[in-house]
């Protein structure tokens, strides 16, 4: 496959992918939200010690806000990314109840105020996964790009819904692995 094949059949793999999950009614979204915490409660206890980073949901992605305040109340400290600047590395914010928000890119909140943070966890969200551990995500290669400019790279966990599986996502040499993924069905390392 060229380059440009591979642009062309990762962009329509992200689009339909997105079409699929946009189609989600709320009742299935809640359902397997609630398995996706449980997995992730019962798999990962440690996620309570430490600095948690997660992302606030975007198009019916994974809501990590209910587990994020699970696991502030049992002692993690939580953060969000900033997009800083396009091509650029994310950075990450303290996050909890209260903090001040701002909009950010595709209307999605970060907090404006609150003091950087490197995290020890990393809950990453995906459009795509395949059986390896590579993630699709919405292209910009922000995640990839935070993942290999942290000096000491936190453990990745990837939550997706099972139905974005893919065979492979024809991963590239910039591409990082999820440690683990998560779906509503279970836990694939």
């Amino acid at each position: 496959m060229t380059p440009e094949d591979l642009y062309g059949w990762r962009k329509g793999e992200r689009t339909r992918l997105l079409a699929e999950r946009d189609a989600l009614s709320e009742e299935t979204l809640a359902v397997m939200r609630l398995r996706v915490d449980h997995h992730l409660e019962r798999s990962f206890p440690e996620l309570v010690h430490g600095i948690v980073a997660f992302c606030w949901p975007h198009r019916n992605e994974y809501d990590f806000r209910h587990v994020a305040a699970q696991l502030r109340r049992r002692g993690a400290r939580t953060a969000l990314p900033v997009v800083v600047a396009p091509k650029k590395p994310l950075v990450f914010r303290e996050w909890h109840p209260g903090v001040g928000m701002a909009q950010g890119p595709l209307g999605i909140p970060y907090p404006s105020e609150s003091p950087e943070m490197i995290p020890d966890h990393a809950l990453v969200p995906m459009v795509g996964w395949d059986g390896d551990g590579y993630r699709l995500g919405y292209g910009g290669a922000f995640c990839d790009r935070t993942l290999a400019s942290l000096a000491k790279r936190p453990r990745v966990i990837g939550v997706a819904y099972e139905q974005a599986y893919l065979p492979t996502i024809c991963p590239q040499p910039h591409d990082i692995p999820m440690d683990f993924v998560v779906t509503e069905r279970g836990v694939y390392r």
